[in-house]
């Protein structure tokens, strides 16, 4: 299937009112045919702003890390799924039995609501840590409980594309950005010659001073990236 720059990035949403969230998702949807919807937006807006930006033509991906109990992740994954979402994501710190909770209850909801099976994704080692022991086993229980992917450092990408995980990359600057409160940065570019399915985008577009240039310059570098292959 042919995909374009837009079908790999994900606009991260950082606000707690939903109609700026629209409003900041719908000037830059040319470049982003993903949203990552949080904490902040879900708190203050709940399912509604999954819905919503779902009925706007944009994939979903519901940045909420669940980390609980097998039983208390199912029941909560299985109710986020029922809502349409495209992506999840859990914390892999959980261990094996909770992922795979997890993986089962999204599915369920996704399946008793009609909706296409969404990705279940793992959070490995956020991008702001700098420690990595743990990489390599939470990529393993990602495997065990059949989780489609994972969240980690562009630098990481090569490690889960040997287990046969997607991945889903935050911390991504342009060359010479400000890497902010983030640890494990990787180019658009670089990221994506590296096999990175998905690429998160924040503050390299929301704080630059002209967003839709940045916005522009991360599409030029993923096409390129996009042309060449990965490596």
């Amino acid at each position: 299937m042919t995909t374009t720059p837009r079908d790999h990035l994900a606009l991260v949403l950082d606000t707690d009112r939903l109609d700026d969230a629209l409003a900041y998702a719908e000037r830059m949807s040319p470049w982003f045919g993903i949203v990552k919807i949080g904490y902040e937006l879900y708190a203050s807006s709940g399912p509604e702003a999954l819905e919503a930006l779902r009925h706007k033509g944009f994939r979903v991906f519901a940045d909420l890390k669940l980390h609980d109990i097998p039983t208390t992740v199912e029941r909560g994954a299985r109710a986020i799924g029922r809502r349409g979402v495209d992506f999840l994501n859990f914390h892999a710190a959980g261990g094996v039995a909770m992922l795979r909770a997890g993986v089962e209850g999204l599915r369920d909801g996704a399946r008793d609501a009609g909706h296409a099976q969404p990705l279940a994704l793992a959070v490995t080692v956020l991008t702001s840590d700098a420690d990595i022991d743990a990489l390599v086993p939470r990529m393993d229980w990602a495997v065990a409980a059949s989780c489609d992917g994972v969240v980690c450092a562009g630098t990481d990408v090569a490690l889960a594309r040997e287990r046969g995980l997607r991945t889903m990359v935050p911390g991504i600057r342009l060359r010479g950005g400000d890497a902010h409160d983030q640890v494990r940065v990787d180019t658009p570019g670089d990221a994506i010659a590296r096999g990175a399915d998905w690429l998160v985008v924040g503050r390299a577009v929301s704080a630059a001073a002209d967003p839709e240039r940045a916005a522009d310059d991360i599409t030029r570098a993923v096409a390129a990236a996009l042309r060449s292959g990965p490596a």
